[in-house]
C-alpha cells in the first residue's frame, strides 16, 4: 500500500472533499491502487505558491483505469474499448460525483482540460474513490 499526496484546486469541490460529501477524483496517470492512502490538501493562497491550508487522509476503495481524449472517456473491459462521449449520461454522473459545476459531462471535460491540457491522443487516467 502506497502513500500519495495530492492537492485539490477546483473550487466547487474543496468544501465537499473536506466535509466528506465528495469521495471521488479523476486524475491523469496510473499510480494509485485500492488500499493506498492519499493525503489531500488545499492551499492557503495561490496553488503551489502558498502554504497548505487543510489536509484530509483517505484510503482508496475503488480505482477505475480510464482514458481521457478530446471526444470521450474510454474504458477497456474484457478486451473491448467503450467510448463514453462527453454528452453521455455516464459522463454526467461522473461530473456529479466529482462535484463539477454544473454537473455535466461537458463541464467535466472543460475542467479536466483546464487542469491537464487538451490531449492530442487518449491519456491514461484513473477514477479514484474513497
Amino acid at each position: 500500500m502506497a502513500k500519495h499526496v495530492k492537492s485539490i484546486t477546483y473550487g466547487p469541490k474543496i468544501e465537499a472533499v473536506k466535509d466528506g460529501r465528495c469521495t471521488q477524483t479523476i486524475r491523469t496517470g496510473r499510480g494509485v491502487s485500492v488500499g493506498d492512502e492519499i493525503l489531500f490538501h488545499g492551499w492557503s493562497g495561490r496553488p503551489y505558491r502558498s502554504k497548505w491550508d487543510w489536509r484530509k487522509r483517505v484510503v482508496v476503495t475503488e480505482c477505475l483505469d480510464i482514458y481521457i481524449s478530446q471526444n470521450h472517456i474510454g474504458i477497456w473491459e474484457r478486451n473491448i474499448y467503450f467510448k463514453y462521449g462527453w454528452k453521455k449520461l455516464f459522463c454526467d454522473k461522473l461530473a456529479a460525483l466529482d462535484f463539477i459545476d454544473p454537473p455535466t459531462g461537458e463541464a467535466l471535460r472543460d475542467v479536466l482540460f483546464k487542469l491537464n491540457g487538451i490531449p492530442k491522443e487518449p491519456v491514461p487516467a484513473q477514477i479514484i474513490r474513497w
